[in-house]
């Protein structure tokens, strides 16, 4: 199975908001598609499901257009569309028989999500008194209920507590297990980083990134070092070349030049018998990413 996405194209008068991108999937995953407000990320969502009609290109699953007829595909949209007078169960019913359930199956797909997500106590309650965190839950049951096989979640994590963004983790990575493809839209640069491996990163339309996560972090180096002690040092790092990027109330991350530049540096701090508690190079994070990428292209 596979997504393929050839060169689409959208404009509205002279704006144009998606300008001849391309992607793809070819096995089960989660594919980040990132950028500013703006960018076309939700229109690209739009044309890819034949919500909106592209200009131009195609949107194609296992060589057929997208449709309801060749697909079970799931859409949890930004802008959030559950019944706020409507009981949660009644209306989970009522999106899975939309989406071509019987009602048996509806009603036993949504109690298996709910407690799943562990607000099967709602399920007689409407959705106006659920916390915003739930109503979101809801809405992305709503996405789920019929097993769709592809999947697009726009902002998923909007509005979820640490611990409901943990059950949502899990849940995600249960998904892809089950064979889905996701395409995951968001802001939260750290959430990208972790759940996917390809990634697109939009602006105004254009796309100025694209491929393996990995591959893309590791053709910059080890730029970062993070760094944990009880001392001060930022003087002594000063000394030695680096820059502090971020201070935090436990480490502090600097910009380095690479391994040697991080590399004299501790050997000068264990000779000063300061030894740092933690002690990590790495590569620059997909925020530092996309804020160098966007930034040059705006």
């Amino acid at each position: 199975m596979s997504l393929e996405v050839k060169q689409l194209t959208k404009s509205f008068g002279s704006n144009v908001a998606i300008d001849h991108l391309s992607l793809s999937m070819d096995a089960p995953g989660i594919y980040g598609l990132i950028g500013t407000n703006g960018a076309g990320k939700t229109t690209t969502i739009r044309c890819i499901l034949g919500i909106m009609e592209p200009d131009e290109g195609t949107a194609l699953w296992n060589g057929k257009r997208i449709s309801r007829e060749t697909l079970k595909f799931g859409y949890l949209p930004e802008e959030r569309g559950i019944y706020m007078k409507t009981k949660v169960l009644e209306q989970l019913v009522y999106f899975g028989m939309l989406r071509g359930m019987n009602r048996t199956d509806a009603r036993n797909s949504a109690l298996s999500y709910l407690k799943r997500l562990k607000i099967a106590d709602y399920k007689n309650t409407p959705a106006e008194k659920l916390s915003k965190g739930n109503q979101q839950k809801i809405q992305l049951i709503a996405a789920l209920i019929h097993h769709p096989t592809l999947i697009f979640l726009d902002e998923p994590f909007s509005g979820l507590d640490p611990l409901n963004a943990e059950i949502l983790r899990s849940l995600l990575a249960e998904l892809v297990e089950e064979g889905c493809y996701i395409v995951m839209s968001s802001h939260q640069m750290s959430t990208v980083e972790e759940f996917c491996r390809d990634l697109v990163i939009l602006t105004k339309g254009h796309t100025v990134l694209q491929g393996n996560l990995k591959a893309i972090k590791a053709g910059y180096g080890h730029t970062n070092l993070v760094l944990s002690t009880a001392e001060d040092v930022d003087t002594l790092a000063a000394k030695h070349g680096l820059t502090l990027l971020n201070q935090g109330a436990q480490e502090s991350e600097y910009k380095i030049t690479g391994d040697a530049m991080a590399q004299e540096f501790l050997t000068e701090l264990l000779n000063r018998k300061i030894f740092p508690t933690k002690y990590e190079i790495k590569e620059p994070s997909l925020q530092e990413i996309f804020v160098e990428k966007v930034g040059a292209a705006q």
